[in-house]
């Protein structure tokens, strides 16, 4: 290590420690530990430019130990990102774009939005599968538009988390060549050492996966990493893991402990390891000339790899015009022009369909229209109905596939999505039965805090699924899933309904849940009902009472829509004008103005919910006078229309709820 090696690695070091103390909140172990690691990476073979944090072919670099976010913030700081000095001292404060974990689409330079240990581990395999297939689908012999690393550094923690083991599988089994991390082996976590709770063979466990594992016993060995990472970048059939020994509070009284993880070091302690290193004690945020003179150089680099790529898509946009074209639109995130008149339509001889049924019709008419679409599901596509007709298979021999096997790894199927659609230029989208979002439920926290433009198709979405019984009938998780915020669910209730979500799940640029049926439903008549221009509104009124104003109102979503048209059949006949709303999505409906939510739901009319789940959160829309039919127990195993008849869900339950609320109104239930 020269001293300039040195040098730039302590600035690293005590950026980063001195952002931690000033805010007196943060983690400064893993900095001091992974700094010489994180420099190697960086300084010798990290292809960015920090002049277009945006680049697409800029190698990706995603720190899952996201408590380390101090580190982060420095390397961005020192090679050139728009990351002034005053953000790095404002760590951790209101408002600033240096937050406690780093935050996509905050902070310059900043891959994935990481601190929930594994996530990062996870996106990083989402965003080596998209490159792969962009280069597939778009290089050819003599243009490479797509060619670029996918890095990280991840921790123990990360890799006790077990979406860590589902994502590092599906790697191996894919030869994710170009997947390279570096482990930060420092043998302590927040309770203590390691050896407590974490004492398998590392190694082991990802040779076994399919990995090429390195290991570097000194991670202040900065040629030892780098020729770890030399020979890590030459293996382009498996993904690599470097582990390196490294000491968490390097340098520091409390090197090694669990004191080190997540606490300031203090002033006495932060002194000590100053004059240990070498570094001196003031000025704090110190970026020394010949420090900065030798980071700064990634601009340069940068800004000649980046005018090397220009040439190269020049050459594209030369040679194959059309799909420069393609490449344009879909990394703008664009949808080509004429797509959506290839959405199907359906008429009521065409039913009854299940909306999953619905679905694979909608992505087999779109699919060749959009190759930007992309997905699969964990090993139910056959049930969920997610593959594309005419594509081939993703897999280690095809990278250009666009059929996705996740296998049983719901967690880390969805972060992996997260991570494609991070990479930029696809929409991925993948499925499972509803009930089984629970186990992919913080990487969906993810995608809504990210925005990213992903489609998650659930399935089997209530009781009337039928004999699989409780553990597989869904109950509470539609509105499980409205709680996030910024996730947009969307309960179709019949065909038409299901191509219309399809196509606002598309169009929107963030995270969709679409909600289907197993069980076959009624097909709406598009020419009698306004469901193109309703869906988008979240609720609209599908059925007008007849004969004047409503007396009353039935609010459904899904399979219970078609039920309540029944209803309102019953109702009429007893002379009671009842309006039906279809109300598939509560967060668009809520998008909408407040005179059009107010012309839907009137204040002064009487209103029922009709939903397959718990009722919990119809109280907003029936109001106080209104009531809510729902499930608020767990289901039962029989056949699904023996379910739903004993679980309330009859035209005779409804009438039976309704006429209370209009007694209390007056008039009882007749005129």
């Amino acid at each position: 290590m020269t001293d300039l090696d040195t040098t730039c690695v302590n600035t690293l070091r005590f950026l980063a420690v001195d952002s931690v103390e000033k805010a007196k909140s943060g983690h400064p172990g893993l900095p001091l530990g992974a700094a010489p690691m994180a420099y190697v990476l960086w300084d010798r073979f990290l292809r960015h430019n920090p002049a277009d944090p945006n680049w697409p072919n800029r190698d990706r670099f995603i720190l899952s130990a996201g408590h380390g976010s101090a580190l982060l913030y420095a390397l961005l700081h020192v090679t050139g990102y728009d990351l002034p000095l005053e953000e790095l001292q404002r760590f951790r404060q209101w408002g600033s774009r240096t937050p406690g974990h780093p935050e996509h689409g905050l902070t310059p330079g900043v891959e994935a939005t990481t601190g929930p240990l594994g996530q990062g581990f996870a996106m990083g395999v989402g965003m080596a599968i998209a490159e792969r297939h962009l280069a597939a689908a778009l290089n050819t012999d003599g243009v490479a538009l797509v060619d670029h690393h996918t890095y990280g550094i991840v921790s123990d923690g990360d890799l006790m988390e077990g979406i860590s083991s589902e994502a590092a599988s599906l790697a191996g089994t894919l030869g994710l060549g170009k997947l390279i991390y570096l482990y930060d082996d420092n043998h302590i976590s927040l309770e203590g050492p390691t050896e407590w709770a974490f004492t398998e063979s590392v190694p082991e466990r990802f040779g076994a996966y399919g990995w090429h594992v390195l290991t570097v016993p000194d991670g202040n060995d900065l040629e030892a990493i780098g020729v770890a990472l030399t020979e890590a970048r030459a293996d382009r059939r498996r993904p690599t893991l470097i582990c390196v020994r490294t000491h968490i509070g390097f340098g520091s009284p409390v090197q090694d402990t669990r004191e080190a993880h997540g606490e300031p070091l203090g002033p006495a302690n932060l002194k000590a390891t100053k004059e240990k290193l070498g570094w001196p004690l003031e000025p704090t945020f110190r970026f020394p000339d010949e420090a900065r003179a030798h980071f700064r150089l990634a601009l340069d680099r940068g800004a000649h790899w980046q005018a090397e790529w220009e040439t190269v898509r020049n050459a594209f946009r030369s040679s194959d015009p059309l799909r420069a074209e393609r490449w344009e639109g879909q990394w703008a995130g664009r949808l080509p022009p004429g797509w959506d008149s290839a959405i199907p339509t359906f008429g009521p001889s065409t039913g009854p369909m299940a909306t999953r049924d619905a679905s694979q019709k909608f992505l087999d008419a779109v699919g060749p229209t959009l190759p930007a679409l992309l997905g699969g599901a964990a090993d139910l596509s056959p049930s969920t109905k997610t593959l594309l007709s005419g594509s081939s298979d993703y897999s280690a021999r095809d990278g250009g596939g666009r059929n996705f096997h996740f296998g049983v790894r719901e967690h880390a199927m969805v972060a992996i999505l997260n991570g494609m659609a991070l990479h930029g230029g696809l929409i991925p989208y993948g499925g499972t039965f509803l009930t089984f979002s629970d186990y992919a439920r913080g990487a969906l926290r993810l995608a809504a805090l990210q925005q990213t433009h992903v489609v998650f198709v659930f399935t089997h979405d209530s009781i009337g699924m039928g004999e699989d019984g409780p553990t597989h009938q869904p109950v509470e998780h539609v509105v499980s899933l409205r709680a996030i915020p910024h996730l947009r669910v969307i309960r179709p209730a019949d065909a038409n309904e299901t191509t219309a979500a399809w196509r606002a799940a598309l169009e929107r640029k963030g995270p969709t849940a679409l909600v289907f049926t197993r069980q076959k439903l009624p097909v709406l008549d598009p020419a009698k009902y306004p469901i193109a221009i309703g869906v988008p509104r979240g609720g609209y009124v599908l059925s007008e009472a007849e004969g004047g104003t409503p007396r009353v109102i039935l609010i459904a979503t899904g399979s219970e829509v078609s039920l309540a048209l029944d209803a309102q059949q019953r109702l009429q006949s007893m002379a009671v004008p009842t309006r039906v709303v279809s109300f598939p999505s509560w967060e668009l409906f809520e998008e909408q103005s407040e005179s059009y939510r107010m012309a839907m739901l009137p204040p002064a009319i009487p209103k029922v919910s009709i939903e397959a789940g718990v009722t919990l959160g119809w109280a907003r829309y029936v109001g106080p006078d209104g009531a809510s039919i729902g499930v608020d127990r767990f289901g039962a195993s029989a056949p699904g229309p023996v379910v739903q008849r004993e679980y309330g869900f009859t035209v005779e339950h409804i009438v039976e709820v309704v006429q209370p609320l209009l007694a209390k109104r007056g008039g009882g239930s007749r005129p």
